[in-house]
């Protein structure tokens, strides 16, 4: 990435402002601002997340916000109610409370003197999220969001379910908020009641996987603050941004489709990050996208930034299997609208073991069922739901995975083919259980037979008419199910081949039924549908192009021990035991400017034994520190899932030292019941 110093403008930094609340709580919030914007009062630009701008997003605030504020914009970084050096507490994610306070922050930014009355919201995951629902309230301030990597469906498109079931990534994040509601707030910024509300925050903290856990359905818990229940509520433009890489690429396509205000989207081929720091690369200037949206929307100025395509998409290129590419290859296409009139169906009719092409004739007779009942061990190479580094967090080869499963294979392909939406795959099975879920991947197989996996799917199979109200199957009875794959862009390659998979577990990513499941699919009554766009080399607009990226400044550190990311796969014959070991250590390094020493490192395990389907267990660890002369703060956090038949079984503890010495320990011995899941 290029790295540049803004010269456009003076700014200054105010490393810590008082926000009032309705209540009479105060937040924490981080200003530039233009060294003029007292004389001359300019647009503002708002990030709201809990995730501490004091320390551990100090780096990548520093890279973002001088930008802007030396291009003439006031920039806000708050810190949630609870978190960072925020009063109050934090109890759970997007909650009404939130949104409150949210709606307060912006009032209070428009009121101000540097203020034109103009905010808008910017912010990646949570911050993504928060625009969103804030935007959903029409607060008058609100001109315009830019939302990256979040999603519009807080049920079926976030960390917790997939398809009705339960992912690994819900104890995952359970375990990051864990330990970030652990921290105290700054003693250099809120004075010596730092330490009363550690305390106040460590006594109220929990395991929000319980909560997550105790709602398997689509109820009223997910229905607040997700967006597609209402999409006519936001009346301000939207920029969408996500990649192929990232757990939310689907909510782009989604929320371009169903919103009806002035929008853009760009996916790129990058994981859970900013496109100026997107990996895979190509990165592209996303700061500099970011500022004709704003310059247009805040400023009323002439930017070109809405003569651009609706959508803008990395078509990405054949690869070979790869947990952690540097770089995917592939070229920018575009769409002026979407749903794209250029988007054709494409069907593949299934029979045995083969995908058809569809110009080749389906066989005459009906054809026996063909049963599936996958190993525990199929999934131990499909990577996360939501790659957060690009690396080795990403699916392997799938041909170890397409042993334990159901596979059709299309014919080598005469020439090459391009798809860009998602594919779905039209079934008729029966299971022999139930519980059951389904795993449907899409994956690229090269001359050689290595298989990248291009897209998935999963479904809980109770939830095959809706996520609402599922219901248990009738062992024995056949069924028609619909399951819609990710959303994906991808050219195949002449010689190459398609190979759909078809597997009754796949941990884990996702949380296996309480039994072993035996499927039958009836291949005569399947077909998948592509979405096919023409491959001719000619595309619909004029070549998309982005500058290159830049940034502020680096935040200058020192580090004292090196981040490790490794993800290790391990297998007892003797014992049929097999662990996923995910080792997530940013090491420890020194904020030169605040003087503090930042540890930050989790674990994670996730194993079975054989074919035991209540062996499985998901465990977290992490260990969190601050540091300087005179303040020494570390917590400890640990949970554990593991399940029976009828329960999973939840166990957790946290622990927070002072200058080496424990001032607070607590644990949690949960049972919730498993509901259809």
């Amino acid at each position: 990435m290029t790295m540049i110093h803004p010269t456009t403008e003076p700014w200054r930094d105010i490393e810590h402002t008082r926000i009032p609340m309705r209540d009479g709580v105060h937040l924490s919030a981080r200003l530039w601002l233009p060294a003029t914007a007292g004389q001359r009062p300019v647009p503002a630009i708002l990030e709201y997340i809990p995730y501490r701008k004091r320390d551990l997003k100090r780096a990548r605030d520093t890279e973002i916000y001088p930008y802007f504020a030396a291009n003439g914009y006031a920039c806000i970084r708050v810190d949630l109610r609870g978190s960072g050096d925020s009063e109050g507490l934090l109890h759970d994610e997007y909650l009404e409370q939130e949104l409150e306070d949210g709606e307060d922050v912006l009032a209070w930014i428009a009121a101000q003197p540097w203020c034109t009355g103009a905010v808008g919201m910017m912010g990646i995951s949570w911050g993504g999220f928060s625009g969103l629902q804030l935007a959903a309230r029409r607060p008058a301030a609100l001109r315009g969001i830019i939302s990256a990597c979040s999603s519009d469906d807080r049920y079926a498109d976030d960390v917790h379910y997939m398809g009705g079931c339960l992912l690994s990534d819900n104890l995952s994040w359970s375990s990051v908020m864990f330990a970030y509601n652990a921290l105290p707030p700054d003693p250099e910024v809120v004075g010596e009641r730092w330490r009363a509300m550690w305390l106040e925050r460590l006594a109220a903290n929990q395991p929000w996987v319980r909560t997550w856990l105790a709602h398997p359905h689509r109820d009223s818990y997910w229905q607040h603050g997700s967006i597609c229940e209402h999409y006519d509520k936001v009346c301000c433009p939207v920029m969408l941004i996500s990649g192929w890489a990232d757990g939310y690429s689907n909510a782009v396509l989604r929320m371009l489709a169903n919103l009806k205000v002035p929008r853009l989207g760009v996916i790129g081929p990058w994981s859970h990050l900013y496109p100026h720091v997107g990996s895979p690369g190509p990165a592209i200037g996303f700061l500099q996208e970011a500022l004709r949206w704003w310059d247009h929307w805040l400023k009323g100025e002439a930017t070109g930034i809405m003569d651009e395509p609706m959508l803008r998409v990395w078509m990405q290129d054949s690869i070979e299997p790869s947990p952690q590419p540097d770089h995917r290859p592939g070229r920018w296409v575009a769409e002026s609208q979407w749903p794209s009139p250029h988007i054709q169906s494409r069907y593949h009719p299934l029979t045995r073991g083969r995908m058809l092409s569809p110009t080749q004739a389906p066989p005459h007779h009906r054809g026996a069922g063909r049963p599936i009942q996958s190993p525990l061990s199929v999934g131990l190479f499909a990577g996360k739901w939501c790659s957060f580094a690009a690396g080795p967090d990403l699916p392997y080869d799938q041909r170890e995975e397409d042993g334990g499963s159901l596979v059709f294979d299309s014919d080598p392909l005469p020439g090459p083919l391009e798809i860009l939406g998602a594919p779905v795959l039209h079934l008729r099975l029966k299971s022999d259980q139930p519980v059951a879920m389904l795993a449907v991947r899409l994956s690229d197989i090269h001359p050689d037979g290595k298989a990248t996996r291009v897209t998935y799917g999963l479904l809980n199979l109770c939830h095959r008419e809706g996520h609402e109200r599922p219901s248990a199957l009738v062992p024995g009875e056949p069924f028609n199910v619909r399951l819609t794959l990710n959303d994906i862009a991808q050219r195949f390659g002449r010689g190459h081949a398609l190979r759909l998979s078809l597997s009754t577990s796949y941990w884990p990513l996702a949380w296996p039924p309480p039994r072993p499941t035996r499927l039958t699919v009836y291949p005569a009554h399947c077909r998948l549908v592509l979405p096919m766009r023409p491959a001719d080399g000619r595309d619909h607009h004029e070549p998309v192009s982005f500058d290159p990226p830049v940034s502020a400044r680096r935040l200058a550190t020192t580090i004292l021990e090196p981040p490790r990311f490794e993800w290790l796969i391990t297998r007892d014959i003797g014992r049929e035991s097999s662990t996923l070991h995910v080792i997530d250590d940013h090491g420890v390094y020194r904020i030169e400017e605040t003087g503090v020493i930042v540890r930050r490192g989790s674990e994670e395990w996730y194993s079975f034994r054989g074919d035991d389907f209540h062996s499985v267990r998901g465990q977290t660890r992490a260990t969190w520190g601050l540091k300087r002369a005179g303040w020494d703060v570390q917590t400890r956090t640990s949970t554990v899932l593991e399940c029976t038949a009828t329960d999973f079984l939840l166990h957790a503890t946290l622990d927070a030292f002072q200058n080496g010495r424990r001032i607070f320990s607590e644990t949690w011995n949960e049972t919730i019941p498993r509901r259809l899941l």
